[in-house]
C-alpha cells in the first residue's frame, strides 16, 4: 500500500456569503454586509485545485452541505421577527473550509494501522457548530473502507474542537511514523479561544496515538487576540519543517523543546515580528498557506495573492528564498473570494494520508471531473448574493438546486 498525501479541498457553495458571523475572525468582520460572488469563489477554488494537480498532487474533494439548514431555521423557530444572524447562520457556506472538517491521524501513527478522523465539533460559532453530522456523513462515505480507516463521532461539545486547524503533523516522510501537535486556546481574552486543550486530548486518545509522539501546546493568546483565531493563521507544518510566526505560541521556545523532544528532526523557519508584523501576517495570510512536498522532494508554499501584496511579507520570501532553507517555491494564488470570509488556502483543505486507491473514488479529482464540476458551477451557482438576499425563497430554490445538480453530476445522491 503507497501512502500519499492527499489535500481534500471543500468546494465553495452556492450559498457563499458575507454575513460577518465568525466573532475573532478580523477579514470576515470587516467584509460583512459586502456582496458574494459565489460562482467566482467555487471557481476559485477549482483552479487552485488544479494547479495542485499539476505539479502532481495528489487532490480529493468535499461537497458543499445543505443549505439553508431547514433543521437550523426550525430549531431556532426563525420567522420574522428573528435577529438575521441566525438567518444567515442557516445559509452560511463555512463548511467550505474543510480544515475545519476534522483532525486526521494517519495509519502510520495510529495503534490499530488505520488511518483516524475525528469530525470537529465546532461549537464556538452556531453557524459552524450546525456542520459536523452532515460533514461525518460525507467523511463515511469517502472513508468508508472500515480495514483501513475510522470515521469517529465528534468530540462532546462540552470542549470546542476546531480539527486540522489547530493540529499539523511532523515527519521524516508523508508514510513514516510522525509525532502529532494539537494547539489550544485558553478563554479570557478579547475573542474566544475556540480549541480546548481537553478536545485535543480527547481526539489524540481516540485515534490510538502514542503519547510520546503527541504535543500539546498552548496558544499565543496576544494572536488570538490579533484575529489568529485557529494555529493555522500563524502556523504551518510538512514533514519536517515547521513554518511559524515568532509570535504564534504561548511559550515560543518551549514550544520547539516539546516538539523536538517528540521529534528530534524539526526544522523550524521562524519570520519574526521585525520582518512581519503579527497584525501583518493575520492580513496577508502568510502562515495559512498549503506547505507541500513537491514529486521531487522540495518544498513549496501555496500563498495567497495578498502576500505578494505586501511589502513585508513579499520581503520576507524573497529574502527567504535567496537562502538555503527547505521551501523552495512560493506560488500565489488567487482565492479573493475566501479570503474576504477569512479563508486562506490552507482553510479550504483537509490533509489525508493515504492509498487513492482505499479512497471512495467519487471524490477523488482528475482534470476530466473537474472540467465536469466546472460545467455545473457556471450554470447553476448564483454570480452575486446581495446581504439582503439571505432568506429569500427564490434564492434558497436555486441554492438548494444547484447543490442537487453537483451531487447528481457527481454521483452522490445518497448525500441528498
Amino acid at each position: 500500500m503507497t501512502l500519499v498525501e492527499i489535500n481534500f479541498d471543500g468546494i465553495v457553495g452556492p450559498s457563499h456569503n458575507y454575513a460577518g458571523l465568525s466573532l475573532g475572525n478580523i477579514a470576515s468582520a470587516s467584509h460583512k454586509g459586502d456582496a458574494s460572488f459565489p460562482r467566482a469563489a467555487a471557481l476559485q477554488g477549482i483552479a487552485k485545485m488544479r494547479g495542485n494537480m499539476a505539479r502532481g498532487l495528489a487532490q480529493g474533494f468535499l461537497l458543499p452541505l445543505p443549505r439553508p439548514n431547514g433543521q437550523l431555521l426550525r430549531d431556532l423557530a426563525v420567522d420574522d421577527s428573528t435577529p438575521r444572524q441566525l438567518t444567515a447562520a442557516a445559509w452560511s457556506a463555512s463548511s467550505m473550509w474543510t480544515a475545519n472538517a476534522a483532525t486526521v491521524s494517519p495509519a502510520p501513527d495510529t495503534a490499530d494501522g488505520r488511518c483516524h478522523l475525528t469530525p470537529a465539533n465546532l461549537v464556538t460559532m452556531l453557524h459552524r457548530g450546525q456542520e459536523w453530522p452532515d460533514t461525518k456523513r460525507q467523511l463515511d462515505i469517502a472513508f468508508g473502507d472500515a480495514q483501513h480507516f475510522a470515521v469517529h463521532e465528534a468530540v462532546p461539545p462540552s470542549f470546542g474542537d476546531e480539527g486540522a486547524a489547530n493540529h499539523m503533523r511532523l515527519c521524516e516522510g508523508h508514510g513514516a511514523c510522525g509525532a502529532e501537535v494539537f494547539v489550544y486556546g485558553k478563554q479570557g481574552g478579547r475573542f474566544p479561544a475556540r480549541q480546548h486543550e481537553q478536545a485535543s486530548r480527547a481526539v489524540a486518545r481516540l485515534h490510538g496515538l502514542d503519547s510520546d509522539a503527541c504535543v500539546f501546546i498552548e496558544q499565543n493568546p496576544e494572536a488570538i487576540a490579533a484575529g489568529a483565531f485557529h494555529n493555522d493563521v500563524v502556523a504551518v507544518a510538512n514533514e519536517r519543517v515547521l513554518l511559524t510566526h515568532a509570535r504564534a505560541f504561548a511559550d515560543q521556545q518551549g514550544a520547539y523543546e516539546a516538539i523536538r523532544a517528540a521529534f528530534p528532526a524539526l526544522e523550524v523557519v521562524e519570520v519574526p515580528e521585525e520582518a512581519v508584523s503579527l497584525e501583518e501576517a493575520i492580513r496577508t495570510y502568510l502562515f495559512n498557506a498549503q506547505l507541500l512536498t513537491l514529486p521531487d522532494g522540495t518544498m513549496a508554499l501555496v500563498v495567497p495573492e495578498e502576500c505578494r501584496e505586501s511589502a513585508s511579507v513579499w520581503g520576507w520570501v524573497e529574502q527567504m528564498l535567496a537562502g538555503n532553507g527547505p521551501i523552495r517555491q512560493v506560488i500565489p494564488v488567487d482565492v479573493r473570494q475566501s479570503m474576504a470570509n477569512g479563508g486562506g488556502p490552507a482553510c479550504l483543505r483537509l490533509r489525508v494520508v493515504a492509498d487513492p486507491a482505499t479512497v471512495d473514488n467519487r471524490f477523488l479529482l482528475d482534470a476530466a471531473k473537474a472540467d465536469r464540476i466546472e460545467a455545473v458551477i457556471a450554470e447553476t451557482w448564483p454570480e452575486r448574493i446581495e446581504p439582503s438576499e439571505i432568506g429569500d425563497a427564490g434564492l434558497a430554490d436555486r441554492v438548494v438546486a444547484a447543490r442537487k445538480a453537483l451531487l447528481q453530476e457527481l454521483g452522490l445522491g445518497e448525500l441528498l
